[in-house]
């Protein structure tokens, strides 16, 4: 499978960013409460179900970690602390610069906006375990919304990434894979029912794991097995609890699947467009949205505190600036990673002359 951008998990990214940006305006109000009085199903909606987008995330995650780590089910690494330091570098400088903005937000509206939805002011320990993406695990409150999930995805792809080297050193073509499938099954079957896990990589694994296997299903030597794996752990973790998010990744992993063993993924489809251009983008949107949202929700509530129409046009207006600010952040950041710490090299031997 080419290593080039697939248009269709674009697509899926930047539709996913779409639902993430509007979970967000439904759960942070007042604009969201004042068109919840005059129509609420699809507000609840939106609080209820469009966060349910962050398990497609995980599967993709899962799947792209594997054409990147194993793309053939034998992993091509052998160093993960060199693979977790390049994804760290490029998950972190837009993550902090998202952070310092949300953090300047916040402060600029916190005297005529008083809302549950405002961080209180930063602490220099917080704002350096934003850095390190151990804000959760230290027990500091997040910033900014999403900052969670950065933490967890890098969290995923390290821990693969070292399995992946492992599974080399035991010299077997099919280690990585049943590596993957074992703790998959821990992942579903025990660590994702208790919530006390799910500040860190077992809660998510079972998901991420899906978007792995559905990568390999691409693969004549696994296709015959990824497939009915995905299957087999999704219809297990379901009956022995039925939890939405993992009926979520499971029915998009399943799909995946079938796509990348058929060969579509390789396909120009769909064609450049609108939710492709967004996908390139989601990571960025994903981040910076949150302060554009304060932002807008405190202006609109002062400006227009009543009216159903003018605040469901303000959630809209407040997407499209979120668009437009992560654009900007992928332009400008994302897009150019920093060369940070500086590489240094010995110059060249001249030989004995």
């Amino acid at each position: 499978m080419a290593s080039a951008r697939l248009p269709l998990l674009d697509a899926l990214k930047g539709a996913c960013c779409l639902a993430i940006v509007l979970h967000h305006l439904a759960t942070y109000g007042p604009m969201s409460d004042v068109v919840h009085q005059a129509a609420p199903m699809p507000i609840d909606w939106l609080y209820d179900r469009a966060r349910l987008a962050v398990q497609v995330f995980l599967v993709l995650g899962g799947f792209l970690a594997a054409g990147a780590l194993a793309p053939d089910g034998r992993p091509v690494v052998d160093d993960a602390l060199a693979l977790a330091w390049k994804r760290y570098r490029r998950l972190v400088p837009p993550l902090l610069f998202a952070v310092a903005f949300a953090a300047l937000v916040t402060a600029l509206v916190r005297p005529w906006f008083a809302h549950a939805s405002l961080s209180a002011p930063p602490t220099l320990p917080q704002l350096l375990a934003h850095a390190l993406l151990l804000q959760h695990l230290l027990g500091f409150e997040a910033l900014s919304a999403g900052v969670w999930y950065v933490a967890i995805d890098f969290q995923l792809f390290a821990a693969s990434a070292l399995l992946a080297v492992v599974a080399r050193r035991a010299s077997h073509r099919s280690a990585l894979p049943v590596l993957v499938v074992l703790l998959a099954a821990a992942s579903l079957l025990y660590f994702n029912l208790y919530t006390a896990w799910s500040d860190g990589a077992p809660y998510f694994f079972g998901s991420y794991a899906l978007g792995m296997l559905a990568r390999w299903s691409a693969e004549p030597r696994l296709a015959r097995a990824a497939l009915p794996a995905i299957a087999a752990l999704g219809a297990a973790a379901l009956w022995l609890h039925f939890r939405m998010p993992i009926a979520v990744a499971t029915a998009a992993a399943l799909p995946l699947a079938v796509a990348a063993r058929a060969g579509w993924l390789s396909s120009h489809w769909p064609r450049a467009g609108a939710l492709t251009w967004l996908g390139e983008r989601s990571y960025s949107i994903f981040l910076i949205h949150y302060a554009v949202v304060i932002a807008f929700n405190a202006t609109w509530h002062r400006v227009f505190p009543a009216g159903a129409w003018v605040n469901a046009a303000g959630m809209f207006a407040a997407v499209v600036a979120s668009v437009a600010a992560g654009a900007v952040l992928y332009r400008h950041v994302e897009s150019r990673p920093l060369a940070w710490p500086p590489q240094f090299r010995r110059p060249p031997s001249r030989g004995n002359a």
